[in-house]
């Protein structure tokens, strides 16, 4: 990855050796430039501005000549240090060429999740935008906390027939569903898949139809125990049970070799 590439979030501070801070800012809109506006050293500067570079200087309290790690939501990683701090942004000098970050293992974000996209349904057929931004400013936060480089993507919302060709190519694909079979009998014994699909439906759950449509693809519809959950509480539920397994059989394999 070239050091002029665009870079989307500062993942951590590094001060100076009186003390660490921990987690600090990102930049949702922060690029570096190369050419004249490169520092000295031949290594560009990136520009740091908007909401981070408030969250960066204002909470985080960094400051000038502290060291910051910028990536990119797609692996790539370079420590820069603060060079100037004014009423518009901060500038971060690149110390390094920025390397790429091989992702470990299964990429569930926090609990794994690597993408996310809204589904339009028959009980939900509108996602409001100022929704979707509060879902961007969400997935930026988790990516921060949970010092992630590799970003979780946010997708466009799609119909159910979209996302129909999605589930007959996920070789795993799960859809929660009132009355259906308890999502720990449907587990297969083993694990062999890398990735998967999780499907939650609107307040008030798909409608029979929509999830005879997504039976078609290939889902396997899945119950979550006797109690309603909010959509954020069932995703949470599945994506801890689904971490949860996947990690026994990982541990199982590893006793086994």
């Amino acid at each position: 990855m070239s050091p002029a590439a665009t870079f989307s979030a500062l993942l951590r501070g590094l001060p100076p050796p009186r003390g660490r801070r921990l987690l600090v800012a990102a930049a949702a809109r922060a690029h570096s430039t190369a050419g004249g506006s490169r520092a000295r050293g031949g290594l560009p500067q990136v520009r740091i501005q908007g909401d981070e570079f408030w969250h960066m200087t204002r909470v985080l309290r960094l400051g000038i000549n502290d060291r910051v790690e910028l990536f990119d939501g797609a692996g790539g990683l370079v420590e820069g240090s603060i060079q100037k701090v004014d009423k518009g942004g901060s500038d971060v000098k690149l110390l390094e060429d920025a390397r790429l970050i091989a992702p470990d293992g299964i990429q569930w974000h926090e609990l794994g999740a690597c993408s996310v996209t809204p589904l339009l349904t028959e009980r939900c057929h509108t996602v409001a935008e100022n929704r979707v931004d509060r879902l961007q400013r969400l997935v930026l936060a988790a990516v921060k906390q949970c010092q992630r480089i590799h970003g979780m993507l946010l997708n466009p919302p799609i119909q159910i027939a979209d996302l129909q060709p999605v589930v007959s190519q996920s070789k795993l694909a799960f859809v929660a569903s009132a009355e259906s079979p308890p999502l720990l009998s449907t587990l297969p014994k083993s694990c062999n898949e890398e990735s998967g699909l999780l499907i939650v439906g609107p307040e008030g759950d798909f409608t029979e139809e929509e999830v005879n449509v997504l039976k078609a693809s290939g889902a396997v519809p899945v119950g979550l125990g006797p109690c309603r959950l909010r959509v954020e509480t069932a995703t949470i539920s599945l994506l801890s049970a689904l971490m949860l397994w996947s990690d026994a059989h990982r541990q199982e394999t590893l006793k086994c070799r």
